[in-house]
C-alpha cells in the first residue's frame, strides 16, 4: 500500500488522418488476437508514474484537482504542466527554500515528509519526465490526465 500516482496521455483517433489510418494499420498488421475489424478509437499511455511522491501529489490536488483528494481522474493541461515542471527547476536550483516551493504533504501511506535526496530526485524526476513530454512534436494533440490511488 502506498501512494501510487499516474500521468496518463489520451490520443483520440477520429479516423480523418493519415496518422488515424496509419495507427490502425499498424495495429491490425500485429495481429491482435480478436481485433478483427474493430477500429482503435484511442490511444492511452502511462506518462508518468511516481511512489509516494507527495509534495507532487499535493500540487496536483490544489492545483488540478481543486483541492479534491479523492483518488478521481483530472484533466491536466499542458500549461499546468510547464508550471509544475517550472516550480521542480526552481526548488532544485534553491534547495534551502525548496520546502516552500513544494511542500511535503503528510497522508495515510504516503511515504515520507522529509526534505531529502529522495524529495529532491522526485523533483529531478518530475521535471525531466514533463520537460520530455513537453519537446515531442504533436503533444499539443494529447489529453492528460492525473490520478492518483493507495
Amino acid at each position: 500500500m502506498g501512494l501510487d500516482m499516474y500521468l496518463h496521455a489520451e490520443l483520440f483517433l477520429y479516423f480523418n488522418t493519415d496518422l488515424d489510418k496509419k495507427v490502425n494499420d499498424a495495429i491490425k498488421n500485429m495481429d491482435i488476437a480478436g481485433i478483427g475489424d474493430m477500429k482503435v478509437k484511442r490511444i492511452q499511455c502511462e506518462s508518468i508514474y511516481w511512489r509516494k511522491a507527495n509534495a507532487i501529489h499535493q500540487w496536483f490536488v490544489d492545483n488540478v484537482q481543486e483541492g479534491n483528494d479523492d483518488c478521481g481522474h483530472y484533466h491536466v493541461e499542458l500549461d499546468q504542466l510547464k508550471e509544475l515542471a517550472s516550480l521542480c527547476r526552481k526548488a532544485l536550483a534553491d534547495k534551502s527554500n525548496a520546502e516552500k516551493i513544494l511542500s511535503p504533504q503528510p497522508g495515510f501511506f504516503f511515504g515520507s515528509t522529509e526534505i531529502d535526496e529522495y524529495y529532491f530526485q522526485d523533483l529531478e524526476h518530475t521535471a525531466s519526465s514533463i520537460e520530455n513530454i513537453l519537446d515531442r512534436p504533436g503533444i499539443e494533440h494529447w489529453d492528460f490526465k492525473y490520478h492518483s490511488s493507495w
